[in-house]
């Protein structure tokens, strides 16, 4: 069982930068989880925008490149999206997951674990 709590989400005009954290809780070693963020827009469908596994690899969306980071603590228990150079675009609800496997998936019911998801505002 794994429980996710988002945070660091807020109001950032375009151009800016916020770094969102997930902080887990869980009965086993969370480094062995593979462990995701995923947006929502109003209207649109949950779509993946960055993974990271046990050893630290990294895939991410094309549409965030370059431009958001992926990082993990596991001695924190918790995981970051360091997300530069916003655009009105990245405006959505952000949530982490978690999967106890080593791949990482896009696909968001591949992911157990979930948290209640922090909102990302980006003004132009």
């Amino acid at each position: 069982q794994v429980h996710l709590v988002e945070s660091g989400g807020g109001l950032v005009q375009a151009g800016g930068s916020l770094r969102l954290s997930c902080a887990a809780t869980s009965g086993r070693n969370f480094g062995s989880y593979t462990v995701a963020w995923f947006r929502q827009a109003p209207g649109k469908e949950r779509d993946f925008i960055a993974a990271i596994n046990f050893s630290g690899s990294t895939s991410f969306a094309d549409s965030v490149k370059g431009r958001f980071t992926i990082s993990r603590d596991n001695a924190k228990n918790t995981l970051y999206l360091q997300m530069n150079n916003l655009k009105p675009e990245d405006t959505a609800i952000y949530y982490c997951a978690a999967r106890a496997s080593t791949f990482a998936v896009i696909t968001p019911t591949m992911y157990l674990y979930w948290g209640q998801g922090t909102q990302v505002t980006v003004s132009t």
